[in-house]
């Protein structure tokens, strides 16, 4: 009984810290298209990431480093992007309308 109740501690501990992470083809795709529309990036370190005019539509970026990114005329409308580190990230021209701040 106690070996089946530590199993079900380990299994839910791994599970909730997989539901709070980004999904890494999401990353892929934002790095290799510049756009990723409805993407989790959840807890995403884009810290100097260069997102100029990127397309993150919907895009939950809550949690995520944006420090020092470049995010000049990218389109964030309805993103969330609460508890984001923005520290030093360029955001001017940045689309956030219904965004989640």
């Amino acid at each position: 009984m106690k070996h089946l109740q530590s199993a079900l501690t380990a299994s839910i501990i791994l599970y909730a810290s997989s539901a709070s992470a980004f999904d890494p083809d999401d990353l892929k795709a934002l790095k290799d298209t510049n756009s990723c529309v409805r993407c989790d990036l959840r807890e995403a370190d884009l810290s100097g990431a260069e997102l100029m005019y990127a397309n993150l539509f919907r895009t939950n970026l809550s949690g995520a480093n944006l420090a020092g990114a470049s995010l000049e005329g990218a389109v964030l409308f309805n993103a969330n992007l609460s508890g984001a580190t923005l520290k030093g990230s360029n955001l001017s021209g940045t689309k956030l309308k219904g965004a989640i701040l």
